[in-house]
């Protein structure tokens, strides 16, 4: 399956960057420019509604920060699913109803009603040609998503429950030990 916007990349067990060991990644742009992803498994500690408190309703459990990456940590991104029209302004479509939005337009001038909300500290970037490079290299497997992927309530096990339901080899993978040396 080739990359695109939509699409999950997930982490092979041979990716060691620690910024990417076991991630799920939702690609939410992908072109000849080069690529953008939020890391859909890592939940942080730091409450969403301290930061942002008028979305705080709109929140998906778990209602936290998330480690979208390693680029631009300082940076909110929000991923949303809209029941209803996006914005016209603060919105980058990434399927046909789910979208980056942006947070710092209030809830209430959002037309389209917010069905679920996840806020990302940062993101994943690659330059023109670089994930291409890491899928040759096979430091990923790009699988279909599920509606649900983006704001599954137990999202610790991401990387394993997506890999399970793959066909094939990906499946096995599920199981395979975090340090194979130890098995």
């Amino acid at each position: 399956m080739q990359p695109m916007q939509g699409t999950l990349l997930v982490a092979s067990p041979s990716l060691r960057d620690p910024n990417f060991i076991r991630t799920v990644v939702l690609l939410c742009q992908h072109d000849a420019d080069g690529a953008l992803g939020l890391i859909l498994n890592r939940p942080t500690d730091a409450a969403v509604g301290d930061f942002l408190p008028d979305w705080a309703p709109h929140l998906s459990t778990p209602d936290v920060v998330f480690e979208g990456g390693p680029v631009q940590r300082e940076a909110a991104v929000a991923l949303a699913r809209l029941d209803g029209d996006p914005p016209s302004d603060g919105w980058v479509g990434v399927g046909p109803d789910l979208g980056l939005l942006d947070v710092s337009v209030p809830p209430w001038d959002v037309p389209g009603k917010v069905e679920a909300l996840r806020v990302f500290s940062g993101y994943a970037g690659w330059g023109a040609g670089q994930l291409e490079g890491e899928l040759q290299t096979h430091d990923w497997f790009v699988v279909p998503a599920e509606p649900g992927d983006p704001f599954d309530a137990d999202p610790l096990p991401l990387w394993r429950s997506v890999l399970a339901r793959q066909p094939g080899r990906l499946r096995m993978l599920a199981h395979f030990p975090p340090d194979p040396m130890l098995n």
